[in-house]
């Protein structure tokens, strides 16, 4: 009788996780959701960059989206709020405790219909997280009315013509002062995981709005928020690649302008190749040009749309050290003598 195949060991990372340890519990979304695919990219993107369950805090809203933290990361903490009301939990969350690296999970109503308001504040405070919208233009979850993203114009079978003009959630967050600004395209596993590497890595919040389609209410090959669409029209601005600061760099010469390499705030790069024209993802006004130019043409551009490091993020302007969650009382709490001379004036 022959002996059985060795069973193969298990890869484990450096700090000795296996990538099914990023799991989370199985998904109950659709088949095919694009939201799976940004879920599997954050299990793989842990697993690379050794990160620690236990320093990861997950935050959602209501919708579809906002279901997705389940899927990932299954051993970090947790919270899931109101609709449309997650960034100003993360916004407490991370003042409590400004050393957690924080994955925020939003969807285009979430955050740009209810919680518009709430996600501009997060972006000019500059609280240190990655925001991830899952871009799919329509309320998945209340049957696929259109969402503030949906395109003018665009007929769906459920929901009808859609009259209003898009809120480009990327413009909003230019103007609101992030310094990481991102779109990207479910469809593109590798773009999105290179830019979840860059943003974890990002001194303050980092938006990355990634068109996530919806197979069961928006996935006609018209529509730009569809899979067929966006396979079809993608127009990624750069290459995209990720190095770790702990990564030795050694690279062979390069051709004058062929690569434009971007240092993160912790020492990281990340590189891009720009396709076939010059794009400077600092400048902001030109940002702000293409993505409107993009919104004109129909054009589907992806990619590092806009990068500014020198913002400080909300918890280096409050000049946080030890975090308040693990203050001892003592430094938390006023003393009883503080509080009896406080009630003394009311007396």
């Amino acid at each position: 009788m022959e002996n059985p195949s060795p069973v193969p060991p298990i890869k484990l990372n450096a700090v000795g996780l296996s990538k099914k340890d990023y799991d989370g519990t199985p998904s109950t979304l659709c088949k095919g959701c694009g939201h799976n695919s940004i879920a599997s990219q954050v299990v793989q993107v842990g697993f690379e960059l050794n990160l620690r369950p236990h320093e990861i805090i997950k935050l959602s809203g209501i919708g579809c989206s906002s279901k997705s933290p389940a899927y990932f990361l299954g051993m970090s903490h947790g919270f899931n709020a109101l609709h449309g009301r997650m960034p100003s939990v993360a916004t407490g969350a991370l003042l409590a405790n400004h050393t957690l690296k924080a994955i925020g999970v939003s969807g285009d109503g979430d955050t740009g219909s209810i919680g518009m308001g709430q996600f501009k504040h997060l972006m000019r405070r500059n609280v240190r997280m990655v925001y991830v919208v899952e871009n799919n233009g329509v309320y998945g979850l209340t049957k696929g009315q259109f969402s503030a993203t949906a395109e003018e114009g665009l007929e769906l079978k459920y929901a009808g013509h859609n009259e209003f003009p898009p809120v480009d959630l990327c413009m909003e967050a230019i103007i609101a002062g992030c310094g990481f600004v991102a779109r990207s395209f479910a469809g593109d596993a590798k773009q999105v995981r290179e830019l979840l590497k860059a943003a974890l890595s990002h001194r303050g919040t980092a938006l990355l709005d990634i068109i996530s389609p919806c197979v069961a209410f928006n996935n006609e090959d018209d529509s730009p928020k569809s899979y067929s669409y966006g396979t079809k029209h993608e127009q990624p601005l750069h290459e995209l690649g990720f190095i770790p600061h702990a990564e030795e760099i050694s690279i062979e010469p390069l051709e004058p302008g062929e690569f434009r390499t971007v240092r993160l705030h912790d020492g990281s790069l990340i590189s891009l190749r720009n396709l076939g024209h010059d794009y400077d993802p600092t400048n902001k006004l030109a940002a702000l040009e293409r993505l409107q130019r993009a919104q004109e043409t129909g054009e589907f551009i992806t990619g590092l749309i806009y990068y500014n490091p020198d913002r400080p993020s909300l918890a280096e302007l409050e000049g946080l050290s030890t975090p308040l969650a693990q203050l001892p009382p003592e430094q938390l709490r006023p003393s009883q003598a503080a509080l009896e001379q406080l009630l003394q004036a009311y007396r």
